[in-house]
């Protein structure tokens, strides 16, 4: 068993192409990228969100502060904390911070790849 409180792991400004329009800041609560599972919480400063990518496995996202927006090339959507996200492998989806507002998120993930 591992037990994790999230104020207790450091934040890694992320350097990452995959994120544009503002910092972006990772902490990475369970797993590595070989892991069977990962979990990372993701901070989004206000404006700054991902490009559109695409995932080789399947991801949760569960809300924890702010207001961010998920979209997929089809839809647009706001959330706010509590909610839950299931995006399946191979959509092509972003997701990040309004303009106004500072977005966090838990992104929760089995191996694979990312594309954008």
């Amino acid at each position: 068993m591992k037990v994790v409180k999230i104020s207790d792991v450091k934040a890694e400004e992320s350097t990452s192409k995959i994120f544009r329009g503002g910092k972006v800041s990772i902490q990475r609560l369970i797993g590595e990228s070989e892991d069977v599972l990962r979990v990372i919480e993701v901070n989004f400063s206000p404006g700054a969100a991902c490009v559109f990518h695409t995932h080789t496995f399947e991801q949760v996202l569960y809300v924890t502060g702010g207001t961010g927006i998920v979209a997929t090339e089809n839809e647009e959507i706001t959330v706010t904390p509590g909610t839950i996200i299931f995006i399946p492998a191979g959509e092509k989806h972003w997701h990040g911070a309004t303009k106004d507002a500072t977005f966090s998120h838990i992104a929760m993930m089995t191996p694979g790849e990312t594309s954008f």
